[in-house]
């Protein structure tokens, strides 16, 4: 059971009442902690029960014993992310909350705020006193969460390491990607590797290409300000989309496990080359809230990139995203080479597929050529699925609950290292020094209408 401090810089932004306190919320449901206290700080004048409030909407009935509970532990003050001297109180604040709940000083510390703060406010923690410079020999344990993306470009990335670095040591120090967290992603690397039937077959001779999607249907959902600084290539791209294509890509780590795969994603994205691509904005972007009228922020990108290695070289990787689409996926799909056809007739017209299906479904399926049932010589694709919601039901913990939870452990696995963040800035600013256009596209829709004549000029299917 833990004991610690938890405290959310950026308490009333989206992320905060969507996915932290909803996560918070089932952490103390599930009786983790023995003594905390969550304490929010942002410029918004409200109070700690405000703030637990406005994340009601995103959970489901609350309980009436966890509800209470998560309130009377909940506290909040306003603080104006510039200043010291707010930072000072804010420490003094949290100082007192200990002592009355008897915790022993353990923090986290989590920066749900834009990354354009994170220097800045790293150095008022530090200066504070809020997050003190502890070694892992210290009795008490400060630790700080940054949330993707890890700045916007290749030079800040580097600036906000090295200003960091300064303040704290690299194992108090977590960059995570909730998307690493989930139980389907984790299952990727397992798939792959435990598998004799994969594993001899997953390189350029048998593969033909992959395709990596995450088209979401929402809009901005009041995101203005944040979104039009980065757009889909920063947001989405840079971290999600490339991480899950160095998992999919990476060569056979020693062991599945921390290091030995961070090592090996970093190695196969250094041979990552960006070949081509189109970005979109739907329409009515711009008279979006927040939203600059002459803005050409993309809120789509379809992206192809080739890997220089052995391995992948000649096997096309494309990325989709996008906003305000027509419906929400994420999912991988491996298109496997075709086969010589061997029948007189009724030959498959496509090849084999795996897919992996990270929402709405969470599943893996694999898709095989089988005879159609009273026809000698005509096939049929069948899928052999493994559903891992069917198979496990929603007992596996949320992405969220999975990085508090590994944060105070202190495993450092669940953290992207500077250097992968690093290459990932590296393969982004190559698409983003093309300045691509930025075509409009309509609301509901699958993307900009210039998408099928890209697929049809690079041979890309997506089933």
């Amino acid at each position: 059971m833990y004991d610690c401090s938890i405290i959310i810089l950026g308490a009333t932004g989206d992320l905060a009442k969507r996915k932290l306190i909803p996560a918070l919320y089932s952490l103390v449901g599930d009786k983790k902690f023995k003594k905390f206290i969550i304490v929010g700080a942002a410029m918004d004048d409200i109070s700690g029960a405000d703030m637990i409030e406005n994340a009601k909407e995103f959970l489901p009935e609350p309980d009436n014993t966890i509800w209470p509970n998560l309130i009377d532990h909940s506290f909040y003050q306003k603080i104006d992310f510039a200043s010291e001297d707010d930072f000072k109180k804010l420490h003094s604040f949290v100082s007192d909350l200990e002592k009355k709940h008897g915790i022993s000083g353990n923090r986290l510390v989590y920066f749900a705020i834009s990354p354009h703060f994170f220097c800045e406010v790293t150095k008022n923690c530090a200066t504070s006193g809020l997050v003190k410079k502890l070694s892992k020999d210290d009795k008490t344990w400060n630790r700080i969460i940054y949330e993707k993306p890890f700045g916007w470009d290749l030079a800040s990335a580097h600036e906000i390491n090295k200003c960091i670095a300064k303040s704290f040591y690299e194992d108090q120090i977590f960059r995570v990607d909730h998307y690493l967290t989930k139980e389907i992603i984790g299952n990727i690397a397992l798939v792959r590797f435990t598998n004799c039937v994969f594993e001899p077959i997953w390189d350029k001779k048998y593969i033909d290409q992959v395709s990596i999607i995450l088209d979401e249907k929402v809009c901005l959902e009041g995101r203005g300000a944040y979104y039009d600084k980065f757009g889909a290539l920063r947001d989405v791209v840079q971290n999600h989309m490339l991480e899950l294509l160095s998992l999919i890509a990476m060569e056979p780590p020693d062991l599945l496990t921390g290091d030995y795969i961070r090592d090996k994603r970093v190695d196969v994205l250094k041979h990552v080359e960006f070949v081509d691509g189109i970005l979109g904005q739907y329409e009515g972007y711009k008279k979006e809230e927040h939203i600059d009228p002459n803005s050409n922020t993309d809120t789509a990108a379809s992206l192809l990139f080739m890997i220089n290695n052995d391995r992948w070289r000649g096997v096309p990787f494309y990325l989709k995203t996008g906003k305000c689409l027509d419906k929400k996926t994420t999912e991988i799909q491996i298109k496997f080479k075709k086969i010589e056809c061997k029948l007189l007739k009724g030959c498959p017209t496509d090849s084999n597929y795996l897919t992996i299906n990270i929402y709405p479904k969470g599943t893996f399926y694999l898709t095989l050529n089988a005879k159609k049932p009273g026809i000698a010589t005509e096939v049929m694709p069948v899928h052999m699925e493994f559903c891992h919601k069917c198979q496990f039901g929603t007992v596996t913990p949320e992405s969220y609950e999975v990085i508090f939870q590994e944060v105070i452990n202190g495993e450092q696995s669940i953290s992207v290292r500077f250097d992968e963040i690093e290459t990932l800035w590296k393969i982004t600013d190559q698409v983003i020094a093309k300045k691509l256009p930025v075509y409009e596209y309509k609301k509901g829709s699958n993307g900009p209408e210039q998408e099928m004549a890209f697929k049809e000029k690079h041979g890309l299917k997506v089933k």
